[in-house]
Formats: C-alpha cells, sequence, structure tokens
C-alpha cells in the first residue's frame, strides 16, 4: 500500500503541472460542459416561452368567403393576411417557404355552410419544417374550436341542449410536481456528468501505459523494485482522483448554473441544492474505479499515444450508451437494469432530481454490482503489467 500511495502521489503531482491534463480534466468539462447545457436551456426556455405569446401570421386564401371565421381566429391572438391563391400557388408558396402555411377556404364553403353540410377549409403546411410545427398546432387547434362552436349553435338553434354533444368529457389530472416535470428537460444532464467524468482520467489512463511506453520511460519503471501490480494500481489511484475532481466540479457547476436556467415559468422547479449534489457524487463515485481500469485496460493494448487517444474516444461512449437505450425505450429500473453500471446511476440521478426517495435495494445494487466490475477490471489491469507485450 506504501508503494500504490508513492506512486499515486507522483503521479498526481506531475499530472498537475501537465496543462492538457488540466485543462481536460478541470477546465473544459466540468466548467464549459454546464455553462453550455444552462445556456441553451435558457435559450430554448425563452424562445418558447416568446413563441407562445408572439401572434401567428396565418396566409388566408379567399378570406371574402368566411369573414366570421377570420372574425374568430383575430380573437386568439392570430394575425391574418389575405391573399387571392389557386391550389398550385398555394403550394408554391409554402414549399418555397414564402409563406410558412396557408389557409385555403374553398369555393363551395358558403354554399355548404348554409346547407349545415361539411365546409372544406385547405391547409397548405410543410411538415418537414419543425420551426413551424408548434405554430400549425396553433392554428388547427383554432379551427377545430371554431367548427365546435358552430356545431353547438347549430343544435341550440334546433331547440336541442348543445350538451348532447359532450357525452364524454376528459379532465387532466396531473399528478406530477415541479421537480419531477423538470426531468423533461433535464434528461440528458446524467449523460453529460458521467462522460465528463470520465473525460477527467482520460489522459491519465493513456499516460499510464502508452505514454510512457511512447516516451522511453516504461521499461525503467518496470525495473524498479516494486510489484508491478503497485505501480499500475497507483497510476488509477491517481486517474481515478482526478475523476474524483471532475466529477465534483461538474456537479457543482450544474447546482449554479441550473438556477439560472429558470424553469419556473414553465411551472418546474431544480431539485439541484447542496444536498442532492453530494447525493449525485456519491451515486457516481463507484462508477469511477470501473472507468478508471477499463480506460487503463484498452491503453495498454495501444502501440501509440495517438491510438490510445482514438480507442478512448470510442470507449468513452460504452458507459453511456446504456443510457442512450434507456431514454430511447424509456425504460424504468427494475432489479436486473439495477445491475447494470452506468444505468443505474442514470436511474438514481434521475430520482434525485424528481424529488423522490431511492429505494435501498436499488442503491445497494447499484453500488454493489458497479464495485464487483470494477473491482474485476483492476484486478485484469494489474495482471497486464505482467506481459511482456507491454512493453511494444
Amino acid at each position: 500500500m506504501w508503494a500504490i500511495l508513492s506512486v499515486f502521489r507522483k503521479e498526481f503531482r506531475e499530472n498537475l503541472r501537465d496543462r492538457r491534463t488540466l485543462i481536460s480534466a478541470l477546465v473544459f468539462g466540468p466548467l464549459f460542459g454546464p455553462i453550455l447545457f444552462g445556456a441553451a436551456l435558457s435559450v430554448s426556455i425563452d424562445r418558447g416561452s416568446s413563441a407562445a405569446d408572439k401572434p401567428v401570421t396565418l396566409t388566408v386564401s379567399h378570406a371574402e368567403r368566411a369573414p366570421n371565421l377570420l372574425t374568430h381566429l383575430k380573437q386568439y391572438n392570430i394575425k391574418v393576411e389575405t391573399a387571392s391563391y389557386d391550389d398550385a400557388a398555394a403550394r408554391d408558396a409554402v414549399k418555397e417557404h414564402r409563406k410558412p402555411f396557408v389557409l385555403m377556404v374553398t369555393d363551395e364553403f358558403g354554399e355548404n355552410f348554409q346547407s349545415s353540410q361539411p365546409a372544406q377549409l385547405l391547409l397548405y403546411v410543410d411538415s418537414s419544417d419543425a420551426n413551424n410545427a408548434k405554430d400549425v398546432t396553433r392554428i388547427k387547434t383554432m379551427l377545430n374550436q371554431y367548427g365546435s362552436l358552430l356545431a353547438k349553435l347549430r343544435v341550440m338553434t334546433r331547440g336541442i341542449d348543445p350538451m348532447v354533444l359532450s357525452p364524454i368529457v376528459i379532465h387532466d389530472v396531473d399528478v406530477s410536481t415541479p421537480a419531477s416535470r423538470s426531468v423533461l428537460a433535464l434528461g440528458t444532464l446524467s449523460y453529460l456528468v458521467l462522460l465528463t467524468m470520465l473525460m477527467g482520467g482520460m489522459y491519465l489512463a493513456i499516460d499510464a501505459t502508452a505514454g510512457e511506453r511512447e516516451r522511453g520511460s516504461l521499461e525503467p519503471l518496470l525495473t524498479v523494485p516494486v510489484r508491478r501490480e503497485s505501480l499500475i494500481y497507483g497510476k488509477m489511484l491517481a486517474t481515478c482522483a482526478f475523476m474524483t475532481l471532475s466529477l465534483s466540479l461538474t456537479v457543482s457547476a450544474f447546482a449554479i448554473v441550473l438556477q439560472f436556467a429558470g424553469l419556473e415559468r414553465f411551472g418546474m422547479s431544480v431539485n439541484f441544492g447542496p444536498v442532492v449534489a453530494l447525493m449525485i457524487v456519491a451515486c457516481c463515485l463507484p462508477l469511477v474505479p470501473l472507468g478508471a481500469a477499463l480506460m487503463t485496460i484498452v491503453a495498454a493494448f495501444t502501440r501509440s499515444y495517438r491510438e490510445a487517444q482514438t480507442y478512448l474516444g470510442l470507449v468513452l461512449l460504452v458507459p453511456t450508451l446504456p443510457l442512450v437505450f434507456a431514454s430511447v425505450m424509456g425504460l424504468r429500473p427494475t432489479l436486473r437494469l439495477m445491475m447494470v453500471p452506468s444505468l443505474s446511476q442514470h436511474f438514481l440521478i434521475t430520482s434525485l432530481l424528481r424529488d423522490e426517495p431511492v429505494s435501498g435495494v436499488f442503491l445497494a445494487l447499484s453500488v454493489g454490482m458497479t464495485l464487483a466490475v470494477g473491482a474485476v477490471l483492476v484486478f485484469v489491469a494489474g495482471r497486464l503489467y505482467h506481459r511482456e507485450a507491454l512493453l511494444g
């Protein structure tokens, strides 16, 4: 243990002098990552809130055929522009993005309307344009409301209670909390936390084998009167220390930045105080030795520093892939899934952000399995130092 700590102190001090290591482990990822995430989230919130308030401009072709419809639309903050397009002109205007959407009142509209027949309206939109999706939904909602209003007025004129048109009424009962709703906007936070944590120790893991070999210092290092396992364990301990620093800085930066994101404007609250930040760090700590050992093993099989950078760039995706599957497939925590490292940490972080109680069984499974897999990888990394092929 004394030899391991001696190697750890040496590696830790030397890497503190390495500007590249400091920038990647303690500055670039932990600070710029949360700042960029918070800025993007704030811009998205500003755009969403402004889009809900700004008027929608709707081009209506042959508006003189439906004056009451135009009056209804204007009452709901929809700015109406009149035009005289035919079918081809309306299609070209939307396709060429000269108009975001065009509403055409057909020739038969007035006649069908007076005879209580369905009066046809044509709404020309470009479904591939995601920027106008919300406005299209808003316009369709207003048109449906107008149709529903007309239907009720028609049955009233015939002496029928308009309530017969609504045999079923659905009332939404939202059981979510402001904290749980915030996960809709913070879904990628756990991915960024784990990725930044791994990046914090990547250069140290490369330097432990590929870097020493490229500098020609690996062979003299292996001749010192110390067990080879102690050498690699000391180096991995330094890698773990930098990963822990990166993790702590990242979580702290997120805790500060998210207080200014402005989620309150959408009825959300950020449950990311000091206690939650400490709990997130504690949940992710078991993943530190696993990540350090995995990166050290991969770097041991590379022949140069640049090759190690290439392969470890791909290895960084491995612990984060389960998070992608969880979001795409909508996975929920179960006993089996909590045995998967990184995925279990994602579930724990999500529960903390939602301000939900964390199951003791789930926590024990997450910590136990992650540490067990990490111990196996640490043992494998120690055995690799006995291979003569390590010298290249």
